[in-house]
């Protein structure tokens, strides 16, 4: 019996002892568990913190998006919904032509308020527009074809090319310039105006490798583009003119053999060549007589034109151009106009000066505006040489 309970005096001692070495560990793992938690705290409220920050900006930015790109904006955009767009497609459109913040809000704004109902056509929109009246806009449907929604005036300038005129057209009213230039390649509307004005364009539908049908029959004048007036009735205006005023010459142009295409080619580079009327019937007449000696007109300004270039020097690769427009490499007329003639042009054309005697070159003076005209090609030289002498540079001359 003693040595029993000497062994669990003992037993005890041993646990006694064993728990005092545990207790430090076990207030290390109370530590670490405290810290763990504190821990594991802090990550939550930062967490929640950054829940609550990215909630915050993101309502603000929903709520911004949802508000006018800009409320005091009043210009109108003219914008195409194309037939088949989905809701992500219109609400891309919308915001690359900046009438909306975001098209993703967009969407997302117009689903939730279950507007979703759009129609194809064309929309004339504001940046000052809500997102409802935007989606009431859309939901009502738009025009069939692009529509000037504001009053403009359009001013063509003599010599005008139809890219040019484009630009013009996107600068004074809603339409932009590729609308026009698409406008320019429809052959359905082109032949509409064909059956219109049979007189003025029948020459022109029947040519070949022309760039644009149309380019030479916008007459340089004043349009109104009044509300409401579409972008056909504005180009039909301007063919419209350009008969009106060319009526009186239609016989005339049949008696001297030629076509109105021809004529309005002539004109072109005549508006191009002089700046004086006496010059333009002059220059016609040196046009004419070439055109009879067959040879080629070789106008610098049928070689831009090949290049569809602005620049202001041509290349020897430049007067290469295979082009049909290209004059200097080609004979005859081209395929047609290179620009927008005036009518003193034209009628230079139909009235030319001096043929009888036999100018066939010419070269003008850039500094004076004086052009020199010669019979043969010693002439020529010896004109270009005084005119290089004058510049204190080469000259090239026709």
């Amino acid at each position: 019996m003693e040595g029993r309970i000497l062994n669990n005096d003992q037993n005890n001692q041993d646990q006694q002892d064993h728990g005092s070495a545990d207790q430090p560990n076990r207030l290390a793992q109370k530590q670490r568990k405290s810290f763990s938690k504190r821990v594991i705290g802090g990550v939550i409220g930062i967490l929640v913190a950054l829940v609550v920050i990215i909630g915050f900006l993101g309502y603000r930015y929903f709520d911004n998006a949802t508000q006018p790109l800009n409320k005091t904006d009043q210009q109108v955009v003219q914008i195409e919904i194309p037939y088949g767009a989905n809701g992500k497609k219109i609400a891309d459109i919308l915001q690359s032509k900046k009438v909306i913040k975001s098209g993703f809000v967009f969407e997302y704004w117009t689903k939730a308020h279950n507007l979703s109902n759009f129609h194809a056509g064309y929309y004339q929109l504001k940046p000052s527009m809500s997102l409802a009246q935007i989606a009431k806009a859309l939901n009502k449907g738009g025009s069939s074809e692009p529509i000037q929604s504001s009053t403009g005036r359009v001013l063509i300038v003599e010599g005008s090319q139809i890219k040019t005129i484009a630009k013009t057209v996107q600068k004074q009213t809603d339409f932009t310039s590729q609308e026009f230039l698409a406008l320019m390649k429809d052959e359905t509307f082109i032949k509409s105006l064909a059956k219109k004005y049979p007189e003025l364009l029948g020459s022109a539908m029947t040519a070949k490798n022309v760039r644009y049908r149309l380019e030479g029959y916008l007459f340089p004048a004043t349009y109104i583009a009044d509300k409401k007036t579409t972008l056909k009735q504005l180009v039909t205006q301007m063919v419209s003119k350009t008969d009106a005023e060319m009526q009186p010459y239609y016989q005339e142009i049949k008696k001297e053999k030629l076509s109105v295409q021809e004529v309005m080619t002539l004109a072109s580079l005549v508006e191009r060549e002089g700046s004086t009327t006496k010059d333009r019937r002059l220059i016609a007449g040196v046009f004419l007589n070439r055109l009879d000696a067959k040879w080629r007109l070789d106008s610098d300004i049928s070689v831009f034109y090949a290049i569809n270039s602005s620049k202001s020097t041509l290349t020897a690769k430049d007067l290469q151009s295979k082009s049909p427009y290209n004059l200097r490499l080609h004979l005859g007329y081209g395929p047609g106009p290179f620009n927008s003639p005036s009518l003193i042009s034209i009628k230079a054309v139909l009235d030319p000066a001096q043929r009888s005697k036999d100018y066939m070159y010419f070269v003008a003076d850039l500094k004076t505006g004086k052009v020199y005209y010669a019979k043969d090609a010693a002439g020529h030289a010896a004109n270009i040489k005084k005119v290089a002498k004058h510049n204190g540079t080469d000259e090239n001359g026709q």
